[in-house]
């Protein structure tokens, strides 16, 4: 059973796509429908929401904007997207991150639930294909490294002098050459936790599990990512992920964000499918395969970082003060200090700024110089709240006091603590206090 969110500025249309899909047979649990981008983000935020139809152009937040938050948020949620205008511009960019679909309204029934049935099926059969790699762990199989000499290629790359690179980068270029076109890349290095897992019999076992992840990672980025994933020996799986200038000049979307959302979702589908604990290290974006030394050690350095924080599970290596440390390790008393000040900078910042409307978590790490990703795992571990939570909590406690302690109306609180719409605020208030304005009023 599948959970939807319809996200259009026009209520009826939110009202007719709800009962479309009521009457329509898909297993479907749960439909909520939002009027306005910031409305559905708190969906998103406090619901579990498996795919996303959203409008394009919506008042002060558009689909485009949304779909960035959203990715931000809950990386693995599907997306279509439904739009009055057929501009190819909005559609390269819903494509970029990640729509599955984009239709012009007028809205063709048939070929809406069409769309959405065959995302939900690919959704089912991308972990049926993992069933099927599990299922064979007790049968007589033979793992074969996929791309054995892609793999020998790259990893010399990180270690060659200046004249063997040219050479090494001129052979996968006729070899190989959609992998390293480029000119701006960035390395992924994925660590598993094979003591965690409870299929491990053997040394095949531990190939095999190594194939599955790898699977995993070219299913989630084969259609939106130019990338190539390989492994060398007994070293981390790795992913090479490239834009071309084009694409990195494309500002519609956070590259750093881009990879932390790969890696989230890749983090949590190995957790999902196959049972396994596992740790991403992420380097900068850096121009030119001559830096792939440079990338590779970022990603062990970000890695490397995870020793730090047992129950954090992706490191982006531009998150960390390295400048402060040096060459020495930092002691724990460092490291708390730091970790404190970023807290403390966020905590007054969304102190100012909760009642803004519009405020997201990607505002809230721009201002804080960190990722959002660290920045909300850091939130929680210090303060106890999530992020997001935090927000939430200031807003509400606002607007019981102009609720208990003014004559100002719904619609007045609603505006002064950051929502659009009232009706939304109700929802929240209900749900945070078990009771709505009126009844707390009275």
């Amino acid at each position: 059973m599948y959970n939807l969110l319809i996200v259009d500025d026009e209520p009826l249309i939110c009202e007719g796509l709800s009962s479309l899909l009521a009457a329509s047979g898909i297993s479907i649990d749960h439909i909520y429908t939002a009027h306005s981008g910031y409305e559905a983000l708190d969906y998103l935020k406090m619901e579990q929401i498996d795919l996303l139809i959203t409008d394009i152009q919506m008042g002060s937040m558009s689909g485009i904007e949304l779909m960035q938050q959203a990715k931000i948020i809950k990386p693995w949620v599907q997306v279509i997207v439904i739009s009055a205008h057929e501009t190819f511009q909005y559609a390269q960019q819903a494509m970029r991150l990640g729509a599955k679909d984009y239709l012009i309204k007028p809205l063709n029934s048939e070929q809406l639930l069409a769309s959405i049935r065959d995302v939900l099926l690919h959704r089912s059969r991308a972990e049926h294909s993992q069933e099927q790699i599990l299922s064979q762990f007790n049968d007589s199989f033979r793992m074969q490294q996929p791309s054995p000499e892609r793999a020998r290629l790259l990893g010399r790359l990180v270690t060659a002098d200046e004249k063997e690179r040219a050479e090494i980068t001129h052979e996968l270029a006729l070899q190989y050459s959609t992998i390293v076109s480029g000119p701006y890349f960035a390395m992924m290095k994925l660590k598993l936790d094979l003591a965690s897992s409870k299929r491990l019999n053997s040394v095949q076992d531990g190939q095999l599990l190594h194939y599955a992840a790898m699977n995993i990672a070219e299913e989630l980025l084969n259609e939106q990512w130019d990338h190539c994933t390989y492994q060398e020996a007994e070293q981390p799986i790795a992913t090479l992920v490239q834009w071309s200038e084009q694409q990195y000049g494309d500002a519609s979307a956070d590259k750093v964000n881009q990879l932390e959302m790969i890696g989230r979702s890749l983090q949590h589908n190995i957790e999902k499918y196959l049972g396994l604990s596992a740790v991403i290290g992420i380097s900068q974006i850096f121009k030119g395969l001559e830096f792939m030394k440079e990338m590779a050690d970022q990603a062990d350095k970000a890695l490397a970082w995870s020793r730090r924080f047992p129950d954090h599970y992706v490191f982006y290596f531009g998150d960390f003060k390295w400048e402060l440390y040096g060459d020495s390790e930092p002691d724990e008393a460092e490291i708390t200090k730091q970790n404190n000040m970023i807290v403390e900078r966020c905590r007054s910042y969304i102190e100012q700024n909760y009642a803004q409307k519009g405020l997201t978590l990607n505002e809230i790490a721009q201002k804080n110089h960190v990722s959002p990703n660290y920045l909300s795992y850091l939130f929680k571990k210090i303060s106890g709240y999530n992020l997001w939570e935090y927000v939430v909590k200031l807003r509400m406690e606002e607007s019981k006091r102009l609720l208990l302690q003014t004559d100002l109306r719904r619609y007045e609180i609603s505006e002064r603590v950051g929502y659009e719409s009232p009706e939304h605020f109700s929802k929240i208030f209900k749900k945070y206090y078990g009771m709505s304005p009126s009844e707390m009023k009275k």
